[in-house]
């Protein structure tokens, strides 16, 4: 059985340098949506508008981790679970969205693209730094560090698009990192999916070795 408590499961201390780094973040994410949002509808672009929707997530992924920084292991891995689960969904409507825009003949603004990536890619740089070091703890800052490597591939892709948007006069260099972002959601979404499950397995099996280590001794005659 999974008991509701146990020492092996005893909140730890947040570290107050974690939080500051996760608040910034935040504010750094929330802004980089709205502007790369409206300059990936204006342009055309589906790359940004994906990376857009990408810095949203991550938004919603830092507040979720500030939420629960600080309690049980196994309230982290179920934060995990949910953000794994975000991250794998938005690979997925990435992966979509981008079948479907292969069949339109609308070619996107390379240059807006090259500006805005290259902002993305500086905003994202900074946070990536910052979470740097925090990149082999539990699957909690694990997961937020992901989504902090995920965006600064995807932007020097997006990048890259930009100028082969602007060197072939076609949308192709557009989609083709398009879907290399949904790839990059879908592998890091499941890789934060297992670490998440498998740290709640592995606490459950603890509780489990405590309750039955404290059960009384039956003396059978």
């Amino acid at each position: 059985m999974v008991c509701s408590s146990c020492p092996t499961d005893a909140p730890s201390r947040p570290d107050p340098r974690w939080r500051r780094v996760l608040w910034i973040a935040l504010g750094i994410n929330l802004a980089m949506f709205a502007g790369e949002i409206f300059a990936g509808i204006a342009s055309g672009s589906r790359s940004l508008q994906a990376d857009a929707l990408d810095f949203l997530g991550d938004a919603a992924n830092y507040a979720i981790s500030l939420g629960v920084a600080g309690l049980a292991l196994r309230w982290r891995s179920r934060a995990a679970l949910l953000k794994g689960g975000t991250i794998l969904a938005f690979g997925l409507y990435v992966l979509v969205t981008t079948v479907i825009a292969a069949f339109g003949t609308r070619v996107p603004q390379g240059e807006t693209m090259g500006v805005v990536g290259i902002l993305a890619l500086a905003a994202n740089g900074v946070v990536a730094l910052m979470l740097f070091r925090y990149r082999t703890g539990d699957a909690n800052m694990r997961s937020v560090w992901i989504c902090s490597r995920n965006d600064a591939i995807g932007n020097l892709a997006v990048v890259a698009a930009a100028a082969g948007v602007l060197g072939t006069g076609t949308q192709w260099p557009d989609l083709a990192v398009a879907a290399i972002m949904a790839a990059l959601g879908v592998s890091g979404g499941l890789q934060i999916l297992l670490q998440a499950n498998e740290e709640l397995r592995s606490e459950r099996e603890k509780c489990d070795l405590g309750a039955t280590s404290t059960l009384p001794n039956i003396v059978t005659e």
